[in-house]
Formats: C-alpha cells, structure tokens, sequence
C-alpha cells in the first residue's frame, strides 16, 4: 500500500499533533499546502471537538488526521497527590501562593465510544492513536469510517503488536523526538532507540508503511528518512515557530534561544516521559521522578505555579516540548515550512526514479 497515494497527499509530510501548541489553523495550513494536517484531540471536550472539526472540514476538502490517546485513566490517591504537593510546596510559597491551591490542569482522556459519536459523522481520512490502540469494537468502528488508522512504536515490538491488532501504518517514533514518547508495552527507557536506528529496523520487520519521526526538521532529514525506507516523516518541532501555532511567548523564547540544544526525557509535567527543553524544575528536581503522580494527574498540582510563573515571563514550570533538532524551526506560515521540507524530498524521489534500471520487455 503507497500511503501517500492512498491518502491523496501530494507530499510526505505529516504534521505532528502536539497538545497545547496548535489548534486547527496550523492542521488546516499542512493539509492544504499538500501534507496530512494532524489535530490532537486528548486534550479537547466534545464540544470543543465538534467545533475544531466542523471548522476543519469547511476550511479544506483534502485530508486530515486526528490523533487520540489510549491510556489507561488511573485511580487518584490522596497520598500520592499530597506528597506532590509537599514537593512543590516551596515553590508555592516563592510565587505567594497557598499550598492548597486547588489545580486546574489540562485533562487528557483516552479515546472511547462518546468521543467516536463526535468523530463519525466527520468521517477523516486518518486517525492515529498515541500509547497503543483501542480496544479492538473501537477499532472497528473507525475502520468502519474507511479511516485509516496510525500509530506511535518506540520500538521494533511495539511496531510488531500494532501490526498484529490493526494498524494500518506504523509512526516509527525515535528518542530525537519532542514531547511523550508513544511508548506502551513496557516502561523501559534503555529500549528507546534513535530515529535512524529504529526506522530501518521496524520497516524490516513489518509489512505495513512506515512513517519515520523524531529529530527531522529539515529537508535533508526528510531525504534521509526517506533512503531509510520511510513512506512519509511525521514534523512536530519544526512547525513551533510557525505563525499558525499557537506555541505560547516563554515557549517559542526558549526554542529561539541556545537553550533548544539542550532537550531530555522528563516525567515531571504528565506523569509519562517526554522530550522537552531542559528547565529549572526540571534541573531541580531531576528528570524522572517517583513521586510524580500516574498520567496525566501530575499537571494538576503543577498548573497554578505554571500560570504565575509565565505571567512573570519565566518558563520555569512550563512544558516545553522540543525535538532534539530545532534548527529548522522558522517563524512563516506552514504552508512554507512544509513545502520546504518537501522540496528535497520530491528531488530525491524523480533522481532515484530516473536512475531505477530499465527492465526490458520481451
């Protein structure tokens, strides 16, 4: 199965959802200049899906993806959740803040049926899944739109599994990549694999396409995926900067700035590991930390500092998911941006078609 044909795309370019930095004017902009415009969806009530979507589908005829997160809810404990706050309670007190605050952060809910009653009738071409799949009635039923269905490995047997439940089409997620890792059979960081490594690997041991993510943002990165057997190449970092994100002001200061060279796994703002620019919380309480509450309870807590740091321009609490490459982040439209990526990629495709061998006919 050719992807991009399938989908009608006329580049191989996908644009990464990423929660709390876009909205659907950058999905729209990707879609129309030739790409898959994505929309991620945890974070959205159904109200405010339906909206995105009806807007989506009056601005464009072409194709767009929406993307969904199929973690397990967990159980909130008080312990845990007291225990996080005594950890956060001197930052409290150097914002003014009472310690018992209440939060306020941003929900994520996993897919399920009342969510697919708001997709249905939008039918989209694509539907992509972070953590795994849904259950297996669920899955079905968005197969039944005649979607087609992506989903996030960080490793050879997460892609393996996807294949085996129904995938469609595998996004081979590499460490280089910004925000939460898809990973979902196991927790194991020491297994998480670099782009260029992981790729040819999954594409190995797979039979369904490939779409390579993680650390390309430029045109030479999308050549590179592409020799490596890549169908497509999944962009999220370099569209941060891009005039329809909605990246905020202490987000976009930090990937500007030298500080975008330095980027690493973190589990203090969900509860789940994710790549994002080193920051002051970050480097004073570690990396990854056990007293975080599970996903994606630890935001809560979290939001009110977020909130009063930000209104003094400081980015010391704030999320700020980042690639390990930011170098091609521009401040232009999308539709730019995208069609620079592209452009190596289409050169490189008529050169190797050119140079394919003739195979005589007798």
């Amino acid at each position: 199965m050719d992807l991009i044909e399938t989908l009608g795309m006329a580049l191989p370019i996908i644009q990464a959802p990423m929660a709390g930095a876009q909205g659907r004017a950058l999905a729209i902009a990707v879609s129309e200049a030739g790409g898959l415009g994505s929309l991620p969806c945890a974070m959205l009530s159904p109200d405010m899906l339906e909206r995105e979507l009806a807007a989506i589908r009056h601005a464009t005829n072409k194709p767009f993806n929406v993307n969904f997160f199929c973690h397990e809810p967990p159980q909130a404990e008080d312990s845990v959740e007291a225990r996080w706050r005594e950890l956060l309670a001197p930052y409290y007190r150097e914002f003014g803040l009472p310690v018992e605050t209440p939060g306020s952060g941003a929900s994520r809910a996993p897919f399920s049926h009342d969510i697919a009653d708001v997709v249905e009738p939008f039918r989209p071409a694509v539907v992509s899944f972070h953590f795994g799949l849904p259950s297996q009635d669920l899955l079905a039923r968005v197969k039944s739109w005649g979607a087609m269905v992506l989903s996030s490995a960080t490793t050879v047997e997460e892609a393996l599994w996807l294949e085996h439940h129904g995938a469609d089409a595998i996004i081979a997620q590499g460490l280089e990549a910004g925000g939460h890792r898809g990973m979902f059979l196991d927790d194991d960081l020491s297994k998480q694999m670099g782009t260029f490594a992981l790729l040819p690997q999954v594409v190995q041991a797979v039979n369904v396409p490939v779409i390579a993510a993680g650390g390309i943002a430029t045109p030479e990165g999308v050549v590179a995926a592409l020799t490596l057997g890549a169908c497509a190449v999944q962009v999220g970092t370099a569209y941060l900067l891009s005039h329809e994100a909605t990246t905020s002001p202490v987000h976009r200061k930090a990937i500007e700035s030298s500080a975008s060279r330095h980027t690493a796994l973190t589990n203090l703002f969900s509860g789940r590991p994710a790549r994002g620019i080193v920051n002051r919380f970050m480097s004073e309480q570690g990396l990854l930390s056990r007293y975080v509450p599970p996903f994606p309870l630890a935001s809560g807590a979290l939001a009110p500092l977020r909130t009063a740091a930000e209104v003094r321009n400081d980015c010391s609490f704030s999320p700020l998911w980042c690639g390990q490459n930011a170098v091609g982040c521009r401040k232009s439209g999308a539709a730019e941006i995208t069609h620079w990526l592209a452009v190596a990629a289409n050169l490189h495709t008529t050169q190797a078609a050119m140079n394919a061998p003739t195979i005589a006919l007798s």
